[in-house]
């Protein structure tokens, strides 16, 4: 299969390619913002699991672009290496370790974020069950850091893998979030089972203590063991996007007017960034020694 094969295949690929983002997964975030106004009002945005960087480089030409004057702060935190984006500071850790949500909070000085965004994933081992698992566990962490960090009123959205006991999960959300809505962007595919939780209003209970030490929601200060009345939460579900947009499952033909050459051909765009420190480079290096020594 050649790049142009992927171009044809993948119409969000292709788009992100012209469009200058690293990666299609940025169009998730923009339609996802476009149906939650989740830009609005937001100086300090915080980027969970951020590599390649496509949902950084989306907080920050929106966030700009709504306050060219204003204080704005990104922090964008990946346990990989990420080129660096204008604008964006840049953490390399594992949310799960303290020293990650510590580094995290230093960089905040003292202040709050207004909206805290993680599409982070597991390596899919293609067991449904073991990956919506740690998927789960991936999304906890992500939000054990945001109790620290984001304001009161402010919002979360993160990636989840829907599945059969994703009702205890929307439990959890509901517990620090009057709002939570589950969505799916156009852009993501149908046959994927992601989805992602929109979750505004932040508002803990009363007595909620946020610990690094102890696991979500098993602090002193609430017993959440207690539970009266009917616990299971029915959360909303929207798909968002624009209907009359590209289906992100469907082929689409190359287009002979954009990126083509003189005679019509099609002219396939690189990405917009490349691997940093690809497994592959000494593979490629050795290739070349050998082409270069056949000469």
């Amino acid at each position: 299969m050649g790049k142009s094969s992927k171009d044809k295949r993948d119409i969000y690929y292709r788009l992100a390619k012209e469009e200058g983002w690293r990666a299609r997964s940025a169009f998730k975030l923009l339609q996802i913002a476009e149906n939650f106004n989740i830009f609005e009002g937001v100086t300090k945005a915080v980027d969970l699991c951020a590599a390649p960087g496509s949902w950084s480089q989306v907080l920050a030409k929106k966030l700009r672009e709504k306050q060219p004057d204003g204080d704005i702060k990104i922090i964008a935190v990946d346990l990989q290496a990420m080129a660096p984006l204008p604008g964006v500071i840049e953490l390399q850790g594992d949310i799960t370790n303290v020293s990650t949500a510590e580094a995290i909070i230093c960089h905040l000085e003292g202040e709050h974020a207004d909206l805290v965004v993680c599409d982070g994933a597991p390596d899919v081992t293609g067991l449904h069950d073991m990956d919506e698992y740690i998927q789960a566990q991936l999304l906890l962490a992500a939000l054990n850091i945001t109790t620290h960090i984001l304001k009161k009123g402010g919002k979360f959205v993160a990636k989840v893998f829907r599945g059969r006991d994703i009702d205890l999960l929307y439990s959890q959300l509901r517990l620090l979030f009057p709002r939570v809505t589950v969505t799916k962007p156009r852009s993501s595919r149908n046959s994927s089972i992601e989805a992602f939780v929109v979750c505004q209003d932040y508002d803990p209970p009363e007595g909620f203590q946020p610990s690094m030490t102890n696991p979500l929601m098993k602090n002193t200060t609430c017993d959440w063991s207690k539970l009266v009345g009917i616990n299971k939460e029915i959360v909303p579900f929207l798909a968002c996007g624009d209907l009359s947009g590209f289906d992100s499952d469907m082929t689409y033909p190359l287009p002979c007017f954009s990126q083509a050459d003189q005679d019509g051909n099609y002219n396939c765009l690189l990405p917009v960034q490349g691997p940093i420190d690809p497994p592959y480079e000494e593979a490629i290096a050795l290739a070349r020694a050998g082409n270069k020594t056949a000469e």
